[in-house]
């Protein structure tokens, strides 16, 4: 089963279509971490704002979710599109009035190589459960000038672990890759496919970062 299926499993659409939660991913050793549905379903706050605020240009939104940061990048008239895995969260982010494609961000996609700002935002560093092919692959997609604007996870961490959505109350999906990686991991990451940490904020407890590109690099 790919993580394209798994995110289209009935209790992650069922919370979107409902805007609300109790939503997890549960670890393959049961552990849960909360989905902030409400929040995802909900304007941008104060820390999405100083997300927005940094992009520049074009901007690809990886894993859109319900379309809060594509949307409202879109109405301040930002080029921006959003691309997610999961057809309810694109149908939201278009009646928004985002610009939305259901597609893995591995895929082909439009504008490959010209977009000006790339988002990994609420985790999700985590697609695919490799943020080192992750992030080599947004070397692809992003211009040279471009930038990566990415959120960590709140510790220092850098796992790998199989999951599935959990709604807590008996429903679950598929099981599917993910990762979660703390600001030291992210920063190994990035140095590994050629991204430097050019800035790092905090704001209501979420941890940012933006990447660009190193002016001469080694990929391994």
């Amino acid at each position: 089963m790919t993580t394209t299926t798994a995110w289209r499993a009935d209790p992650y659409t069922d919370a979107l279509r409902t805007g609300r939660g109790p939503l997890f991913l549960r670890r393959d050793d049961g552990r849960l971490l909360p989905l902030e549905v409400e929040r995802w379903c909900e304007a941008p706050d104060r820390a999405d704002r100083s997300v927005l605020d940094r992009c520049h240009g074009t901007v690809l939104d990886v894993g859109c979710g319900p379309g809060r940061l594509v949307a409202a990048l879109a109405a301040e008239g930002h080029r921006a599109m959003g691309v997610d895995v999961s057809p309810e969260a694109v149908a939201r982010a278009v009646r928004l009035g985002a610009t939305a494609l259901c597609r893995s961000v591995f895929d082909s996609l439009p504008g490959e190589g010209r977009w000006d700002t790339a988002l990994l935002i609420d985790g999700n560093i985590g697609i695919g459960g490799d943020p080192t092919a992750l992030l080599r692959r947004l070397r692809q997609v992003v211009s040279g000038s471009g930038r990566v604007i990415a959120e960590c996870a709140p510790v220092d961490v850098d796992e790998r672990c199989e999951v599935q959505v959990d709604d807590g109350r008996g429903g679950r999906g598929t099981p599917f890759p993910w990762a979660r990686v703390g600001r030291p991991a992210l920063s190994a990451h990035a140095a590994a496919t050629g991204w430097t940490v050019s800035e790092r904020w905090d704001l209501w407890g979420r941890h940012f970062v933006t990447l660009t590109r190193q002016s001469s690099s080694v990929l391994r």
